[in-house]
């Protein structure tokens, strides 16, 4: 569908430029963990962000085995390869190109997400998003939205966008949440092309560049980094203009202005919760 983008009479800007840390998780998968710990209360109420993408099969055969979440959602958005999703709740899924998986792991599941291929790339993201102190502890939820379900738009400059969650240009995206009103894009930007979108300045927001560079504002973000989005007053949105063919992930959300008490896997507010959690994993009493 064709849309005409919405008049941003002020852009934020970009407050800094952040590298991402290449680590490896799960058994053994190599990643990119951009946004870390040190960024939470900035980036609330989002908690962490990895980047994954290699055509080495050694660096994402193993896949994640069973492990356990409490306190927060997970968002996988696959931009190639095949993972199989299982857990504790009963689910099962297979994520494909293009697909997105959201997961909330509310009082407490245990999954694996294993990858259903032996060769070719494997890319995409996974993004943690936390969870209210009030719905923390809310019955495990899980969907698949395949590529063909995600709603997708093209600006009149041949920007095509697709929307995961929240709205853009007047387009509502496959999730919403009341709470932290998460937005979540891939925008593909073509060279010389600019696009804009509507931010409630109420939201903390970033863009992850995964292909070429960007310019928002004056700043240029390259590929492979992150751009935290000022929180200028008077913005209410933001214009992103392509150095060259480019493709990012533009993310925002309502801050929940709550304690983060994080140990790996739980995300609480207290850590007589985290001890709990513990106590309850460790005595089967996850879905």
């Amino acid at each position: 569908m064709s849309t005409f983008t919405e008049t941003i009479k002020q852009s934020r800007g970009i407050e800094r430029i952040v590298e991402g840390v290449a680590t490896s998780d799960g058994a053994g998968v190599s990643l990119t963990r951009v946004l870390t710990g040190r960024l939470q209360q900035r980036l609330d109420p989002f908690l962490m962000l990895d980047a994954f993408g290699s055509d080495n099969p050694d660096e994402y055969i193993a896949g994640f085995p069973d492990h356990p979440h409490r306190g927060f959602e997970t968002v996988t958005y696959m931009l190639a390869g095949r993972m199989r999703h299982r857990d504790s709740a009963g689910h099962e899924g297979l994520l494909e190109n293009g697909a997105v998986q959201w997961m909330t792991a509310g009082r407490g599941v245990i999954h694996s997400e294993i990858p259903e291929q032996e060769d070719g790339v494997m890319e995409g993201f996974q993004l943690w998003l936390n969870l209210p102190a009030a719905n923390k502890m809310a019955k495990p939820w899980y969907k698949d939205f395949a590529s063909n379900a995600i709603p997708e738009y093209v600006t009149e400059q041949g920007v095509t966008v697709r929307v995961i969650a929240g709205s853009s240009n007047g387009v509502a995206g496959a999730v919403t949440r009341e709470v932290t009103e998460p937005i979540y894009l891939d925008v593909h930007l073509p060279q010389g092309r600019t696009f804009a979108t509507a931010l409630p300045d109420s939201h903390n927001a970033f863009i992850y560049v995964y292909r070429g560079s960007v310019v928002v504002e004056g700043s240029a973000v390259e590929q492979q980094r992150m751009g935290i989005l000022d929180n200028a007053a008077g913005s209410d949105g933001v214009r992103i203009a392509a150095a060259d063919d480019a493709r990012f992930i533009l993310v925002a959300g309502k801050p929940l202005h709550e304690s983060i008490v994080q140990y790996g896997p739980f995300v609480m507010n207290t850590q007589e919760q985290i001890h709990q959690a513990l106590d309850d994993y460790r005595n089967g009493r996850f879905n």
